[in-house]
């Protein structure tokens, strides 16, 4: 109880700032008073709660989780599991991303919108399906990546030079229409169950590993993550 109080006041200092924006230009700037304050000061307290929870969730289940199955493919020596795993969690995490659908669906609309594609719901519903499959391919591909990396000791510096290095090239041979797109492919891959789970995984693996350290070869992976969706979906509108 005492700890999950502590984590309340923490959540309270996190949300100041945006409070404080918030009431600044609405008094100051739009000067206008608050409508509905009655219904939006119940709203900040779920909110307060809802993120006190969701750190203590992570605490006491994702984290551990994470660390204990990356130990256990360590332990048991199967590096071929281990990339299993890797992708599946990557793949089967992306795929459902809310923040992937809903971009997948306006991309489809605008795309339909612009006589990219046709304008019938099937073709729509195509077109945003394989954006989403593209994606988490992506995703689960950079875990991979970032796993194989975590085992062999490699620098993560180089890695992330040369994808941004293969973004930039194929930035110039992509499509203008799939560009913006790819790039915004790379920010909403990453959702609040993901990342906690593939940082838990690559901090465990590292931690389970001899010669590894977990400060500096445990952590990457998402970068990985928000990396290669860029990469494959520039990939996938040169091709489609």
């Amino acid at each position: 109880m005492k700890r999950l109080v502590t984590l309340m006041i923490e959540s309270v200092r996190d949300l100041t700032p945006i409070f404080i924006v918030i009431a600044f230009f609405q008094f100051v700037i739009l000067q206008q008073p608050v409508q509905d304050l009655a219904e939006l000061i119940p709203g900040i307290i779920m909110v307060i709660l809802g993120l006190t929870l969701f750190i203590q969730g992570l605490e006491m289940g994702l984290f551990p989780i994470g660390e204990n199955l990356a130990y256990s493919f360590a332990q048991k020596g199967s590096v071929a599991w281990m990339l299993a795993f890797a992708f599946a969690l990557g793949f089967g995490t992306t795929a459902a991303e809310p923040a992937l659908i809903a971009v997948a669906q306006e991309a489809a609309e605008v795309a339909a919108l612009e006589g990219i594609i046709s304008a019938d719901d099937e073709t729509k519903d195509q077109y945003a399906l394989e954006l989403r499959l593209t994606v988490a391919v992506a995703v689960g591909t950079a875990i991979v990546i970032g796993v194989i990396r975590i085992i062999a000791g490699w620098p993560i510096q180089y890695w992330i030079l040369g994808g941004y290095a293969c973004v930039i090239v194929l930035t110039y041979f992509a499509p203008p229409e799939i560009v913006g797109i790819a790039y915004d492919a790379g920010g909403v891959t990453t959702s609040t169950i993901t990342v906690p789970l593939v940082t838990a995984v690559g901090v465990g693996l590292a931690s389970s590993i001899r010669g590894r350290n977990p400060l500096t070869d445990g952590f990457g992976l998402i970068a990985f993550a928000s990396l290669t969706p860029m990469c494959f979906v520039l990939i996938y509108g040169m091709i489609v």
